[in-house]
């Protein structure tokens, strides 16, 4: 059968692993979207200057439907591929974006929220199982990192294009950088068809000569006898002939032993990604500043944007070594990072605040202690900058590259949706909370924090290096509170057979030695 995508493009998995996160900028630039215009007078005008429970509702309404997305991703990349999911979410975001530039009144903006939001959701489903099965073991981690550098990316830009409309009088200030976010989902969807489908996927479809082709284009050059390429076609064949004669594919399949554990574990994590803060540091950062006694929107807004340059700038330090420094110590040194600042955050505000009022808004602010207000903005640029370097990246890696194939596509869709559900109850949950319990709202997510390090701690083993099919190895050792004792050696396959590393060229001798 002929391919239906480019050799050339289809040579370098960089490429393909790196192009479909676009799908997650899109989540990106939703983020921003809404956090630099909060304080917008043309925006608070026109839609009749929100109540916080209100506001809330609006931000919320995005996660809303990505959860509903996420949820779909577990028909969807079973039935049309991973690759057409991916098409699929950009062209739902294109009528998400039109409903919100055109928005009459809330109503019709939640409506276009919500729609793009389901876009977002089969996007951050789908991208991290098509990256997880088509890139080689020895650079995945580093690949489907990329999902949370292009989400970093998507806040950034979008933040600088509101922020430039800024200086435009009336609803065109936040119309036009709405409009504007049609442009990345078009160019997903329409490259996207250059790029090949899943090699598991296809094998699993019984298209065998089009996964060795698309596995040879990949890690061999187009040569199909590569070593590397016969090992993982091997594998690959092998644990799909193993999955089908051990269960149908439904949901009954993630509560069987061996894939409940894991399928817990992916799912937590996601929880443990919202409940870390992150979200209270991006959607609402305006608020955050604006407590923290920093005074006048211009000087608001660029304080803003540092915390985003930032936030892109550290995810490049887990791109280049997460599969080197491993995905446990990231968590755990993440978590208790983000906790300690989340307290010192809470704690400087606790001592020097005080209920105000800020326009028509009654809040909790730092006025008048200048030493006060830089000590919160660092302390919030350091959790942001924790944040990037560990849990961010690796939330998206872990959960890709834990489940076997038959159940993959529905379990990490579930573990994907739990981030939504938890992301949409968070969204509402703090403008209420800013305005009610002000700087204990800090100490609630700082606690989740200490949580979450003890729950990695005791429950998520190492899977950094392992080839997909590996993985079982290391879920057969140990019990549910002893990953710390798994050895990072075990799941390791022996290659002695295969051909000696010094025969083949850097990369592909590098390949092999991270499956050995």
């Amino acid at each position: 059968m002929a391919k239906r995508y480019s050799p050339s493009i289809a040579a370098n998995p960089y490429i393909v692993g790196t192009f479909a996160c676009i799908g997650g900028g899109l989540f990106g630039l939703d983020i921003s979207s809404m956090s630099a215009v909060l304080n917008s007078p043309a925006y608070n005008e026109y839609f009749g200057y929100p109540p916080s429970t209100t506001q809330g509702g609006i931000v919320a309404s995005m996660p809303a439907g990505s959860f509903a997305g996420a949820l779909a991703v577990t028909c969807l990349a079973d039935r049309i591929g991973r690759k057409s999911s991916i098409i699929l979410s950009g062209c739902i975001w294109l009528i998400g974006c039109i409903l919100q530039s055109a928005s009459q009144n809330v109503a019709m903006l939640v409506a276009g929220r919500l729609i793009a939001g389901l876009a977002v959701g089969i996007a951050s489903s789908a991208v991290p199982i098509y990256q997880s099965e088509i890139t080689p073991p020895a650079i995945r981690g580093r690949l489907v990192s990329m999902q949370q550098w292009s989400i970093n990316w998507g806040i950034l830009l979008q933040y600088f294009v509101e922020f430039g409309c800024s200086y435009i009088n009336g609803d065109a200030s936040f119309r036009i950088p709405w409009g504007i976010q049609m442009i990345p989902a078009i160019i997903l969807s329409l490259g996207m068809l250059f790029f090949p489908e899943s090699p598991r996927w296809l094998m699993d479809r019984d298209r065998e000569q089009e996964a060795l082709q698309i596995l040879a284009d990949l890690h061999g050059r187009g040569d199909s006898n590569h070593p590397l390429v016969q090992l993982e076609y091997a594998e690959i064949k092998e644990q799909v002939t193993f999955e089908r004669t051990h269960g149908a594919k439904s949901y009954l399949d993630l509560f069987k032993p061996g894939i409940v554990r894991r399928v817990g574990l992916g799912m937590s994590l996601q929880m443990w990604s919202q409940l870390s803060g992150i979200n209270v540091m991006m959607y609402y950062i305006v608020y955050v500043f604006e407590g923290a006694g920093l005074t006048g929107r211009r000087a608001n807004l660029i304080a803003d944007s540092v915390q985003y340059v930032l936030n892109v700038a550290m995810t490049i330090p887990a791109i280049l070594y997460v599969d080197r420094w491993g995905r446990r110590p990231l968590l755990i040194a993440g978590t208790a990072l983000m906790g300690f600042w989340l307290f010192l955050v809470g704690g400087l505000q606790g001592r020097f605040g005080h209920w105000g009022d800020v326009g028509t808004d009654k809040i909790w602010l730092v006025a008048g202690n200048d030493h006060a207000t830089k000590a919160i903005i660092v302390c919030s640029y350091l959790f942001v900058c924790s944040f990037a370097v560990t849990m961010g990246p690796v939330s998206w890696t872990y959960p890709a590259e834990l489940f076997p194939m038959r159940v993959r596509a529905k379990a990490v869709s579930l573990a994907t949706a739990t981030n939504w559900a938890f992301g949409f109850a968070l969204a509402w949950f703090v403008p209420p909370a800013l305005s009610n319990i002000a700087y204990k709202t800090y100490f609630i997510f700082g606690t989740f924090n200490f949580v979450a390090c003890v729950h990695v701690f005791f429950c998520f083993p190492e899977t950094a290096g392992r080839t997909l099919e590996e993985v079982e190895a290391i879920f057969a050792q140990g019990n549910t509170f002893t990953a710390w004792r798994i050895s990072r050696d075990v799941g390791r396959q022996d290659l002695s057979q295969v051909q000696p590393a010094h025969d083949l060229d850097e990369h592909d001798a590098g390949s092999l030695e991270e499956k050995a």
